[in-house]
């Protein structure tokens, strides 16, 4: 098994968090990791991508080339578009729906959820919405990931574990709304697919 993952969003949405979560996950089952990260200027809300590569086999490069991702994980609506380039043809976009209007010149919302509705696959949804749902507004991106977990080709379970390992530091209420939001996110995806 092999995945190739471009994560991405906005300087403070947790696609770093993500990152960490997959690829402990990754990790927890002998699989090989490699990871690039572009932050530029994400303490300003800038963009911020990653290449997240997974395989039970060992891995030469982080950089996933052109038409070649997997699948495109995007907290940030605008971003997942940005991205598209990546994606190879049966490859999957999930992302949120609600936009980080970080640009003066920011689309109409509509425009690019449109545009993310022209990809064959993909799973679009107001992670904030239910984030906050679940309890706390901050998890939007673990709902993205709980979106995306159905296509990851890993144990849920192990996503959990990574979950209580990456957050267990700041005590069980903040581990329990995560794992929260994971399931939110995973159980819209399931009546989405």
């Amino acid at each position: 098994m092999k995945k190739d993952i471009i994560l991405a969003g906005v300087g403070g949405q947790g696609i770093i968090s993500i990152a960490a979560i997959i690829g402990y996950a990754a990790l927890e089952q002998g699989m090989f990791l490699k990871q690039s990260e572009i932050h530029g200027m994400s303490q300003r809300g800038g963009d911020v991508m990653s290449n997240l590569r997974i395989s039970h086999h060992e891995i030469a490069s982080d950089l996933i080339p052109f038409g070649q991702a997997d699948m495109i994980i995007s907290i940030e609506p605008l971003e997942s578009l940005r991205y598209l380039p990546y994606l190879s043809p049966d490859g999957w976009v999930i992302t949120n729906t609600q936009p980080f209007n970080n640009i003066p010149n920011y689309p109409e919302i509509q425009q690019v959820v449109d545009e993310i509705h022209k990809v064959p696959h993909h799973i679009a949804l107001d992670a904030d919405a239910i984030a906050k749902e679940a309890g706390s507004p901050k998890a939007a991106n673990i709902v993205i990931l709980g979106a995306a977990s159905p296509f990851l080709g890993m144990a849920y379970e192990k996503l959990e574990d990574a979950i209580r390992f990456t957050f267990g530091k700041k005590g069980e209420n903040i581990v329990e709304l995560n794992l929260k939001a994971l399931k939110a996110g995973r159980i819209f995806a399931d009546q989405h697919i």
